[in-house]
């Protein structure tokens, strides 16, 4: 059996590893002639970091990300609603990791090029595909084609397989929310591994180190949002599309915190893009046939409670897992959607209505010119249900994920053929 794989971003080359590792063949075809580390930072949550690190690469991770310590909510005062420890400080087994997303694919395509070789393609443009009882053919745009047994679409939100498959369905969904993203080399502040959410729905600012630099400085990540009218028009997503900083100050001049200068974040930005946040409805099917979709070309989500990656890479280990311990092909595939379109379904949800995020937005509502008491703002325990419902929906209760099962394959399966 050969699984054909189109695209290799996080999702991809996380599917191409994981079946690797499982003994299945596969080939990557990824449409960019040149991989890059392009883009800014994300976070790789822990239930995610256990699948990396269950893949052998632990050691490339730690070197290239920062261990996040902490996550600290803010009202646009800098006044602390809500923090609480992460990764490994959390109680997890696993660390969370914060990282630049281009460097993350670079590790991955480097890692999966050192295992699967020629397997893994570039410039390979999709333009085409049919399947028959026996598998599918995709063609290319450079008149190539390729044949397996199943095809794997990691081709991203704007999917030329969930289109083949859903050609209705227009494009991604839009309501209202801009984002300005930069890095920033800067001094680090509170912990010096801490992600920061300050504001609320309509104006947030959200920042992280990614990098560490040798004279004591953090790369940090930043994301500037404002929220405009329903109805406004703005331009497809496009990583390439620059911002900027004096499109973004006058919402931001003034958010100095005594722990942090938002405005020199954006000021000191060698680069800043312009992206609306952007998501598409669950659909009511992944798979058909011999063809099934997986991260964000199955769920593209916003980027909120830092899930996007991570919930791809959880859809690649599910997906090899199935493949090998499910009877035939097309259980697998009904294997790998069953757990995980519903799963990813919730988070999408979830996130629109502002995830763990949340407890800014009830917070503003209550005490929108600030607080000098917050438990008169809010009970302690309304906070801790909110975070402990998002972590819930996500797959992020520490005790479940440390106690779970691993999904690697067990040894001694590399042979086995499927049918």
């Amino acid at each position: 059996m050969r699984v054909l794989i189109i695209g290799g971003g996080i999702g991809g080359l996380t599917t191409a590893l994981a079946l690797h590792a499982a003994g299945i063949d596969c080939e990557v075809f990824e449409s960019a002639e040149e991989v890059k580390p392009l883009g800014v930072g994300i976070n790789v949550q822990p239930h995610a970091v256990r699948e990396l690190i269950e893949l052998g690469l632990g050691p490339r991770l730690a070197a290239t990300g920062i261990a996040t310590q902490e996550v600290r909510y803010a009202n646009r005062f800098g006044q602390t609603i809500w923090s609480e420890p992460r990764g490994l400080a959390a109680g997890y087994r696993w660390p969370q990791y914060s990282i630049h997303r281009g460097r993350l694919q670079v590790l991955l395509w480097e890692t999966a090029v050192e295992r699967l070789g020629a397997a893994i393609h570039r410039g390979k443009r999709l333009v085409d595909f049919s399947q028959d009882a026996d598998g599918v053919t995709l063609r290319f745009a450079d008149g190539g084609t390729a044949r397996g047994a199943v095809l794997i679409a990691a081709d991203g939100i704007h999917s030329i397989v969930r289109q083949h498959f859903y050609p209705d369905e227009g494009p991604p969904r839009w309501e209202g929310c801009l984002l300005w993203r930069g890095t920033t080399l800067a001094p680090p502040y509170l912990s010096g591994a801490s992600m920061v959410l300050a504001g609320n729905r309509d104006r947030k600012f959200i920042c992280y180190p990614i990098a560490r630099e040798p004279d004591g400085q953090v790369l940090t990540n930043w994301i500037a949002e404002e929220r405009y009218a329903p109805g406004t028009a703005w331009a497809r997503e496009d990583w390439n599309r620059r911002g900027q900083a004096a499109d973004i100050l006058p919402m931001f001049g003034d958010w100095h915190f005594p722990w942090l200068d938002v405005p020199g974040l954006i000021q000191g930005a060698p680069a800043i893009y312009e992206f609306p946040m952007v998501d598409r409805d669950p659909l009511p099917r992944w798979t058909q046939g011999r063809v099934t979709l997986l991260g964000d070309a199955a769920h593209p989500m916003h980027p909120i409670g830092s899930n996007g990656a991570s919930q791809s890479i959880l859809d690649a280990r599910w997906l090899a897992r199935q493949l090998v311990q499910q009877p035939t092909l097309d259980a697998g595939l009904a294997a790998y959607e069953a757990a995980r379109r519903p799963a990813t379904a919730a988070v999408v949800e979830a996130n629109r209505g502002d995830g763990p995020d949340r407890v800014l937005d009830m917070v503003h509502a209550r005490a929108p010119s600030g607080f000098t008491d917050l438990d008169t703002v809010i009970p302690p325990e309304e906070l801790v249900a909110v975070a402990a419902g998002y972590k819930h929906i996500a797959g992020l209760d520490p005790a479940a994920l440390n106690g779970r099962e691993s999904w690697s394959v067990p040894g001694g399966l590399r042979d086995i053929a499927m049918k």
